[in-house]
């Protein structure tokens, strides 16, 4: 069976990276890692590592993204968990078996060259979820 080894990390939604880390960095004393633009996402991410895992910050850069409209019809806020698995695709395999939704029924190409997916939230109880696999 397919094991989920560590969360590996939480994205925030925000519409401004240089405010938001006037929060995450400035004032809780956060480490900012690097800020990178991510054009398979349509998004900037601000990296915040903690311990095994990062906060990411998410800044939508077209106004049509899944970030954009979540942004628009939420707010900034909590956007998804990822969970660092040993591999991904037989963990696939199994949540198409089961009927769960995936929105990526296959791996797609990461920010930092790991391969992701992601569960739909009718099939996690509310939370977008990331699965991600580290490169090969």
């Amino acid at each position: 069976m397919t094991v989920v080894k560590h969360i590996n990390h939480l994205a925030v939604v925000v519409d401004d990276i240089e405010a938001a880390l006037a929060f995450w960095r400035d004032a809780l004393g956060m480490e900012l890692d690097r800020v990178q633009e991510v054009p398979e996402q349509q998004a900037t991410v601000a990296f915040l590592p903690l311990g095994e895992s990062d906060i990411e910050l998410v800044r939508p850069t077209t106004e049509d993204s899944g970030i954009a409209r979540f942004l628009r019809k939420r707010g900034p806020g909590l956007h998804h968990l990822c969970l660092e698995v040993e591999d991904l695709d037989s963990l696939l395999e199994r949540l198409k078996g089961m009927g769960v939704r995936l929105i990526n029924p296959e791996p797609v190409a990461g920010a930092s060259g790991e391969r992701i997916a992601f569960i739909h939230p009718e099939s996690a109880y509310g939370v977008l979820v990331e699965l991600s696999q580290a490169g090969r």
